[in-house]
């Protein structure tokens, strides 16, 4: 009789550890709708997860899965704080579960703001408001943006269509839109983004043909350019507006800027000496930049007892060095980078950002730009752009010519 007491007592601890176990985590779909005044609102999905109390959310962009974990709460106001950029919400919990509040992002100027609401148990980005799709997006387009003064700018566009689900990106030649994730309902296709900068929305008709037009882009709060695209199988980026070349006879770069612990590191050091150095122009804005920042981070920790370097320089929104300071640690932190990360002190802005930063180039137009500097001290090679995971076989191409580099620099 004692040994049965024994055994049900035990029975029920465990029961209840495992309750514990089993309900200590909740997990929440939201649809979140960022409010633009022109009603173009731009919308995405995520994950409120808590665990033992403790706040873990997962913004989701087609295969992307953005944890955000630096989420504050007092009683029912969150302060959530993004992995990255200068980017934040303030919130309010309502009783019903949803959020109400406000998205800032940080600038050059003043803070852009947009109303946010999350809706809890739609895991839906948008609804099929003209039934199934009867266009299809598959493949390769040329497209074509037009600003509001009337500019074009030239991409590529890449869609993989499942049923009414259409994933994809718009490559540009210095760099990508990122993992963009929607629909076609009908004849309409209905992208979006959200990342922490990149706040996108992509709208546009699709013609039996296969041509898209009438399209809509908008990003953050008042951003908006028209677009349209034609099926290209071949079609291909152009790269010559943001390449970057070394000036005659000046293929040594000399700099000297602080880290993020304000020590000063030169690419002439001693621990740069004789080895193959890749330097990174960089800023902590840049969404392309972060893509750049992982794969380099990944790329040094295993390479580094090659004969391999990495140096970041940023140019930031601003000369404020603890700002930049506070927003480069996110991408230190975040992937662990064992790099130095260097402040150059200009802006991304300052038209002679090259001259004042390094005057042995002619003028950086793309972030991120990556250098590669052979063992001997020379620069040996300049790429502008990155193609990040969300273009597919292009980041795949990327690596592979990216350890050819490499590779061949460490022959020399």
């Amino acid at each position: 009789m004692k040994l049965k007491m024994i055994q049900y007592r035990i029975f029920v601890v465990f029961f209840l550890l495992m309750q514990n176990v089993v309900f200590s985590q909740v997990v929440l779909p939201y649809r979140v709708v960022m409010e633009r005044k022109d009603g173009n609102s731009i919308i995405f999905n995520m994950q409120r997860t808590r665990i033992k109390g403790k706040e873990v959310w997962t913004i989701l962009n087609a295969s992307e899965r953005l944890k955000v974990d630096a989420i504050k709460r007092n009683k029912d106001s969150f302060f959530v704080e993004m992995p990255f950029f200068d980017s934040r919400m303030r919130l309010s919990l309502q009783k019903d579960n949803s959020f109400t509040g406000t998205w800032f992002k940080g600038t050059a100027l003043a803070d852009i703001e947009m109303p946010v609401k999350a809706t809890p148990n739609q895991s839906y980005r948008f609804k099929a408001i003209n039934g199934n799709a009867t266009r299809k997006a598959n493949g390769r387009f040329d497209a074509s943006f037009v600003a509001i003064d009337g500019k074009v700018s030239h991409a590529v566009a890449e869609f993989l269509q499942t049923g009414n689900r259409v994933t994809g990106t718009f490559l540009h030649p210095d760099g990508d839109y990122r993992f963009l994730e929607g629909i076609i309902t009908g004849d309409s296709l209905m992208l979006s983004c959200f990342d922490g900068s990149h706040a996108y929305y992509f709208g546009a008709k699709i013609l039996p043909n296969g041509n898209m037009v009438n399209g809509l882009f908008v990003a953050g709060a008042t951003y908006k350019q028209s677009w349209s695209a034609i099926p290209n199988a071949t079609v291909a980026l152009v790269e010559d507006d943001v390449m970057v070349y070394v000036k005659p006879g000046q293929n040594r770069l000399n700099f000297r800027y602080p880290d993020l612990d304000s020590v000063l590191v030169s690419n002439a050091d001693e621990r740069f000496k004789n080895k193959v150095v890749v330097i990174q122009l960089m800023g902590s804005w840049c969404p392309n930049c972060m893509d750049e920042t992982a794969f380099l981070s990944k790329y040094y920790k295993e390479n580094k007892s090659r004969g391999v370097e990495v140096i970041g320089l940023s140019y930031e929104y601003t000369t404020d060095f603890r700002r930049s300071e506070k927003l480069l640690r996110k991408f230190q932190q975040r992937y662990q980078v064992e790099y130095p990360i260097l402040n150059t002190g200009v802006t991304s802005g300052d038209s002679l950002r090259t001259e004042k930063t390094l005057p042995q180039l002619t003028p950086i137009k793309a972030f991120p730009t990556t250098l590669f500097i052979g063992k001997d001290g020379t620069i040996k090679s300049i790429h502008p752009g990155f193609a990040g995971p969300a273009t597919g076989i292009h980041y795949v191409e990327f690596c592979a010519a990216f350890e050819k580099t490499i590779s061949d620099l460490l022959k020399e």
